[in-house]
C-alpha cells in the first residue's frame, strides 16, 4: 500500500519472475517483493570520494585522530571545541556527529545512541552468479561488479567490542549459501565488523540540544545512515542556519524526544 502511494516502486513477484531476475537462486523460493529503483554502493570507496572532495574544499579544515575532550563555555554559551591534545577550536557552532560515540561526546543521557555491532563478509565468487541485492529475514547478499559478493549482517549489543567471531562468520556464509548454493565453492576474501549508531526504532537525533543554543546533534541513524544523510544534512543544515525545513523536523528533534 505504501509503495502504491509512492510512485510504485515495490511489486510482489512470482517464482517465474523470481528465477528470472536470480537464476541461481535456491529452489523452491515461491513469491517475494521485487524493489526495483534499489541499488548499492561501496561505501568505502564513497568515503575515500568524500574525503578527497573535503580536501578540496579551501573552506574545509580536517582534524583527524583528534579526540574532543571537553566544550569551551563561556557562560552560557558554547564557544567551540577542546582537544586531548590540548588544541582549541573556535566556532559558533558545533555539531555531534560521532556515529556510535556521539552519546559520550554529548554527555547527556537523553541521547540514546548505543553500539550496535555488525559483522560481514565477502565471497570471491565469479560474476554473475548473484545479480541483485537480496534479502531474506533480515539478512542480504550484496553483489559488486567484480564478482564479489558481501553477506551480512548480525546485530550484536556487546558495548564497543569490534572483534570478529568464527560463529557469526559461519552464520553469516551459511545464510548466504543457503540463498546461493552456487557460493559454497567461493573462498571467503574478507571478515570484518562495524559500530552501529544504534537509537530507539532506529530514529536517528537532528537538531538543536539542550544545553547551548548553538550545539546541534545529527546521530542515531542505525542501519540507515548512507541512505538518510543527504535529508539528514539538508534538514540540520536548516535548522542551523535558521532557515524553513525540508521536512517536519520534530520527530527528529532532541529536545521534544529526551
Amino acid at each position: 500500500k505504501w509503495s502504491e502511494e509512492h510512485h510504485k516502486w515495490m511489486e510482489t513477484v512470482d517464482a517465474e519472475k523470481i528465477y528470472e531476475l536470480e537464476p541461481a537462486l535456491r529452489e523452491g523460493v515461491k513469491d517475494g517483493l521485487w524493489m526495483s529503483q534499489v541499488s548499492s554502493i561501496r561505501n568505502p570507496r564513497l568515503l575515500q570520494a568524500l574525503y578527497t572532495s573535503l580536501q578540496r574544499n579551501p573552506l574545509v579544515t580536517i582534524h583527524e585522530g583528534a579526540e574532543v575532550s571537553s566544550f569551551l563555555t563561556n557562560k552560557d554559551k558554547l564557544d567551540g571545541v577542546k582537544l586531548h591534545n590540548g588544541d582549541e577550536h573556535r566556532a559558533d557552532a558545533v555539531v555531534i556527529c560521532s556515529g556510535a560515540w556521539s552519546r559520550s561526546v554529548a554527555k547527556n543521557d537523553g541521547i540514546e545512541v548505543k553500539p550496535v555491532k555488525g559483522q560481514m563478509l565477502i565471497f570471491d565468487a565469479p560474476i554473475g552468479l548473484v545479480n541483485r541485492v537480496v534479502m531474506n529475514n533480515g539478512k542480504y547478499v550484496i553483489p559488486r561488479r567484480d564478482g564479489k559478493v558481501l553477506a551480512g549482517s548480525t546485530l550484536e549489543d556487546v558495548g564497543f567490542d569490534k572483534r570478529t567471531t568464527e560463529q557469526a562468520k559461519e552464520e553469516l556464509a551459511d545464510m548466504a549459501i543457503d540463498l546461493f548454493p552456487g557460493l559454497a565453492s567461493c573462498p571467503i576474501s574478507a571478515h570484518w565488523s562495524g559500530l552501529r549508531p544504534g537509537s530507539p526504532d532506529g530514529i536517528p537525533y537532528i537538531g538543536q540540544m539542550k544545553e547551548f543554543d548553538n550545539l546541534y546533534i545529527n546521530a542515531g541513524h542505525y542501519r540507515n545512515g548512507l541512505v538518510l544523510a543527504p535529508a539528514s544534512v539538508a534538514l540540520l543544515s536548516a535548522i542551523v542556519s535558521g532557515e524553513s525545513t525540508p521536512i517536519p523536523s520534530e520527530p527528529y528533534n532532541p529536545l521534544i524526544r529526551v
